[in-house]
């Protein structure tokens, strides 16, 4: 069963605080190749360039050009941003 994009966006940063370095400021950075070629990743994502470049529209994160390929873009940096510290914590959210 397909996820819907705002799951595939959530999981996705899950993934990013999983393989990525804590930075200071609260944000995680993570190469395109270390997400691509990781095992969990490769079954969680079908299209793991649309997640990211959904995740990029809005806004979780940020990295250079458009389009990442795999080989081409391995050294490219993707940085998932901090979450903004005004927001009050939401309450966990029960899984099923």
């Amino acid at each position: 069963m397909a996820m819907n994009v705002e799951e595939e966006v959530e999981k996705l940063k899950e993934e990013i605080k999983r393989l990525g370095q804590l930075q200071q400021d609260g944000s995680y950075k993570v190469k395109f190749g270390v997400l691509f070629n990781d095992d969990r990743c490769a079954n969680i994502f079908e299209a793991l360039v649309g997640t990211l470049r959904a995740a990029k529209k809005r806004k979780f994160l940020t990295y250079e050009g458009e389009l990442l390929l795999q080989g081409v873009h391995d050294n490219v940096e993707i940085t998932l941003k901090a979450p903004p510290a005004t927001t009050p914590q939401a309450p966990p959210a029960t899984t099923v």
